[in-house]
């Protein structure tokens, strides 16, 4: 997630459903919800408004791998879309693969985006030791067995070499850093991510080429070429499936079919924290997001590549007041995912959820940026109370649903209350 400046409000765009958020460093490894549902965003015609200006150079150095500021509005996204007129729909390259990380002999539903960096590290270094990945392994081993970092090098390297080393039952998808300004770079994290999946194909079980860089707010969107020049290099070099990351306001157009017919599935980022939803209706808006997505790329799996609800915002941060109308704390935090993971594993949704970890380096100085709580553990590694629960965690409901009913779990009916029977005790 190098987050650097989101643009807010836009006022609708073509075939606009709804939003995403982070992005990655160069050499970073950090990251960068009942369907009952409303039907999916009705296309809006587009406006004229432009996204904000890119944050200065400097300010992005700074921000390295931080969240993104606010996410742009839409207002097409409350709307219900109407049947008709359809623009199409993206073709997958002939000899598609399929994105199926296993574990234990079954699909693994429940992924987590995981950033490296504790407190005094941050992309470009000091980096974590290896002690400390493996400390960081070992706690989300409790409940994940899919792990997705979004550079190839430094941290990354070591994540993969150390899971193989020990032999962790861990699966892991591999990124690339795409920065519109620096070939040699882009070049160095391609051939990165492809010598670690042929090295250790026993651990890298998709790479994901670029994040977040062809959707109109991206501070480094990068030209479709250039992308699609290294997803093409990475993918005629490994066996492995090969995608690309972004946002939903990107996969829901057109412009994007140019891009899957590159790629193996459609890797797809959607925040409803912000697009203005309230937590009541983030599963729901989440869940039509997804299908929204797959009418337009119905012959791609879709993975949510990233979605999550954090734990703080900035009250005095303008753009993050204007786009984020629900609250955020650790209760939210709790509702949403667990709504979320239970309506992802009914679905068979797989997904890498946002974050493992609070990220305090990101983005500015102040401490109650948004940026830096969306973990479900804290910087230092103490769980926040979504992760203290006593609730089955995703890797333990998926080997529960697998399991067969014990004769003494199937208990008799309780007699019915018959009317007048009830007493106060």
């Amino acid at each position: 997630m190098v987050r650097s400046a989101r643009t807010a409000l836009v006022a609708g765009l073509a075939l606009t459903l709804l939003v995403g958020c982070k992005t990655g460093p160069p050499e970073s490894a950090a990251t960068g919800k009942k369907v009952a549902s409303k039907a999916a965003p009705k296309p809006a015609k587009k406006s004229p408004a432009k996204p904000a200006k890119p944050a200065s150079d400097a300010k992005k150095a700074a921000n390295k791998d931080a969240r993104p500021a606010p996410k742009p509005d839409d207002a097409a996204n409350k709307e219900p879309a109407k049947a008709a007129a359809p623009i199409g729909t993206s073709k997958p390259p002939a000899d598609q693969r399929k994105f199926a990380p296993m574990h234990d002999g079954k699909p693994i539903v429940a992924g987590i985006s995981y950033g490296p960096y504790r407190k005094g590290q941050k992309p470009g270094g000091p980096n974590p030791t290896d002690a400390q990945i493996l400390e960081d392994l070992k706690i989300l081993l409790k409940d994940w067995h899919m792990l997705r970092m979004y550079g190839s090098r430094g941290p990354t390297e070591a994540t993969v070499r150390i899971i193989h080393e020990k032999k962790l039952p861990m699966k892991v998808m591999v990124g690339a850093w795409i920065n519109p300004k620096d070939e040699p770079a882009n070049e160095a994290e391609v051939a990165t991510a492809i010598a670690l999946a042929n090295t250790y194909p026993d651990v890298v079980a998709a790479v994901s080429v670029g994040n977040e860089s062809q959707v109109f707010w991206s501070w480094h969107k990068s030209p479709p070429e250039m992308l699609i020049k290294h997803l093409r290099k990475a993918r005629s070099s490994i066996k492995q499936p090969v995608t690309t990351a972004d946002d939903y306001n990107f996969w829901n157009k057109p412009e994007s079919f140019r891009v899957a017919k590159e790629v193996d599935f459609i890797l797809l980022h959607a925040y409803a924290m912000w697009n203005k939803q309230q937590l009541k209706d983030a599963v729901t808006w989440t869940a039509d997001v997804i299908a929204s997505i797959k009418k337009l790329h119905p012959d791609f799996a879709i993975v949510m590549g990233e979605t999550g609800w954090a734990t703080k915002k900035n009250p005095k941060n303008a753009e993050e007041v204007k786009q984020i109308k629900a609250a955020a704390g650790v209760k939210e935090q709790t509702r949403f995912y667990n709504e979320f993971t239970a309506w992802a594993q009914k679905n068979n949704q797989p997904y890498f959820y946002f974050s493992a970890f609070d990220e305090p380096w990101k983005g500015s100085a102040n401490p109650d940026e948004i940026e830096k709580h969306w973990g479900l553990y804290k910087e230092d590694r103490t769980p926040k109370p979504v992760m203290q629960q006593k609730a089955e965690s995703p890797a333990e409901t998926e080997k529960k649903a697998e399991a067969p009913a014990k004769p003494e779990d199937k208990k008799p009916a309780a007699p019915p209350v018959k009317t007048g029977d009830t007493k106060k005790k």
